[in-house]
């Protein structure tokens, strides 16, 4: 390629991250090819499997197929549950704790003690309280995604200038307009970096949930169906739809927070 398009190139972040995502694409699929091992399938013959599993529906349903309704819709279902009650959750105990130094600082250890226990540690205690079933993997995600925007939501909160807080007493604005006008316009970022952090973890959770006894259908439970048919391909089929669902959520999640904080700021 010759040098003033490369510099082309290099100036467009998306046309490389594009070009790098093609690149490794191929690379893997010559690598597969040239191994020729089930275990390492190429990246078309992954990409022919997510489509004859899950894409070759009508167009009226979207293209999606009957296995597409059993085992994506499920756990979308199960993840956005659990991903809004951990945010909804987080954000207004985070802004309670954060609006407190001295609440902040009897809460901070029991936070970070909360937020290191590993979450298949608490699966037994979900099992006795919800029994198996989606009630204990909403339970679960929810309880474990909770903690990064809870914490993120209070740093950000106790981050806002005291100038303006100062400003606002001036303005004899009640605890409500703070709130909304001043305090979480200032944490914003601090609650998407959480809402981030939250997003993937219930992706992962979402996955896990689904691995335990007591699930019938969704990506998880097809994963472990397809390991113990020693279905390789579609394993990997379920991993590349894993993997593209989290970017697409991610992407999603950022275009919101850009939209936000670029309205805020501009205000």
């Amino acid at each position: 390629m010759p040098a003033p398009r490369l510099r082309t190139v290099a100036a467009h972040p998306v046309l490389l991250r594009r070009l790098v995502l093609l690149l490794a694409v191929g690379v893997w699929e010559l690598a597969a090819r040239a191994h020729g091992s089930v275990y390492f399938p190429p990246p078309d013959r992954i990409g022919r499997q997510v489509h004859e599993l899950w894409f070759d529906g009508p167009a009226r349903h979207l293209f999606l197929s009957p296995a597409a309704v059993d085992d994506i819709l499920p756990s979308l279902g199960r993840m956005a549950a659990g991903f809004a009650l951990a945010a909804v959750a987080g954000i207004v105990l985070g802004v309670a704790v954060g609006r407190s130094r001295r609440t902040y600082a009897l809460a901070n250890p029991v936070l970070q003690f909360a937020r290191a226990v590993p979450p298949p540690a608490l699966v037994p205690v979900f099992v006795v309280v919800f029994a198996f079933g989606t009630p204990m993997q909403i339970a679960s995600i929810a309880f474990s995604a909770v903690w990064p925007v809870l914490i993120n939501t209070a740093a950000g909160v106790r981050n806002t200038d005291p100038l303006r807080l100062d400003v606002a007493a001036v303005l004899r604005l009640n605890t409500a307009e703070r709130l909304w006008f001043l305090v979480l316009p200032s944490a914003l970022p601090r609650v998407f970096a959480g809402l981030r952090l939250s997003l993937s973890l219930s992706l992962i959770l979402m996955v896990f949930s689904e691995l335990l006894p007591g699930t019938a259908n969704g990506i998880g439970f097809t994963l472990t169906e397809a390991q113990t048919r020693s279905d390789l391909l579609t394993v990997w089929a379920a991993l590349v739809l894993l993997g593209a669902l989290g970017h697409l959520l991610n992407t999603g999640l950022l275009a919101v927070e850009k939209r936000l904080i670029g309205r805020e700021r501009a205000t």
